[in-house]
């Protein structure tokens, strides 16, 4: 049970930063190149590769090379499933405006 505790508390400090839940949010999609995701973020590359290496780091996203493009997509569907429990607590129509 503690592994599975550790296993958890990385992936929640891993979504807890607002750039990461962005880009997740928006890989929840599907696959984007890191180009779409600074457009989608209004971001910097800089800014963008840091919390896409942290989400690699924590096994959250895959990243795939197409010439000189890079695209990432998830790597499972837990990220996913988080980001759907957010949406409907913070983003849906029906989510509580506190």
């Amino acid at each position: 049970m503690m592994a599975n505790a550790q296993r958890a508390s990385n992936f929640l400090k891993a979504i807890s930063h607002e750039g990461r839940l962005m880009i997740l949010c928006h890989l929840a999609s599907g696959e984007k190149s890191v180009t779409e995701l600074e457009e989608l973020l209004s971001a910097r590359q800089a800014a963008v590769s840091q919390q896409l290496s942290r989400l690699r780091l924590e096994g959250l996203v895959k990243p795939r090379r197409e010439g000189k493009a890079i695209y990432y997509s998830l790597t499972d569907d837990r990220s996913t499933r988080i980001m759907e429990v957010v949406y409907d607590l913070f983003c849906s129509k029906d989510a509580p405006k506190k």
